[in-house]
């Protein structure tokens, strides 16, 4: 098996096979900067996909995830062990809910993770304008999971992070040095119409999403 994958490289390398040239796409890439404009196309896109978003500073952080989370009804909510965050999540939800750090293997609680948390919370990579999309990049301390599983997702952004869209991110960050090897685009709840074409949410993931962006950071 080696050897005939080694043929076919091999085969590959001596083509000298040159990249198709690139033409402008048929439809205009959204690139406003402006700050503003970009906060601005965000949060109605992301409101249009059925999240629910709220601006603030960072002071306002500990108070705000609190009083929603109280009005949320959740009571086990599940975190990282790190993060951005993690210092004022922990304090914010030692006084309104049941923390639980992702601090074991998938499967020693699996069965807690999919049945018993009512709320995953993370922070964001960055975000995308053009798409009204939330980037995450999983590791360690954040694990996919908690974006993926629980039925409510709440995300935290710094707005000092949004692009004007996805290729702005990838220069600017110069992704073409080291490529992430798991990322995540998030651009509303959960949904699906493969069901008899009727438009239905949560059905393999989050139903509810919510985007706190903070504005000072």
């Amino acid at each position: 098996m080696s050897t005939a994958r080694n043929a076919i490289l091999n085969r590959l390398r001596q083509a000298e096979i040159k990249p198709l040239p690139v033409n402008n796409p048929d439809y205009p890439i959204w690139d406003n900067t402006d700050r503003s404009a970009m906060l601005t196309r965000l949060t109605e896109l992301l409101q249009q996909n059925h999240a629910e978003v709220l601006r603030l500073n960072r002071g306002e952080l500990i108070a705000t995830l609190k009083t929603r989370i109280e009005q949320m009804g959740l009571k086990r909510i599940a975190t990282g062990t790190g993060g951005d965050f993690h210092a004022e999540l922990t304090e914010a939800l030692a006084d309104c809910a049941e923390q639980r750090p992702f601090d074991q293997s998938l499967e020693q609680w699996k069965d807690e993770l999919f049945n018993r948390v009512d709320a995953g919370i993370t922070g964001c990579h960055g975000a995308i304008a053009a798409t009204g999309s939330l980037v995450l990049w999983p590791g360690p301390a954040e694990p996919r999971t908690l974006s993926l599983v629980p039925p409510c997702h709440i995300a935290i952004l710094k707005a000092s992070t949004l692009h004007s869209n996805l290729p702005a991110m990838m220069a600017d960050q110069h992704w073409a040095g080291g490529m992430p090897t798991n990322l995540l685009l998030i651009s509303g709840p959960s949904k699906t119409a493969d069901i008899q074409q009727t438009l239905a949410y949560g059905a393999h993931g989050p139903r509810q999403l919510l985007v706190l962006i903070l504005e000072d950071a």
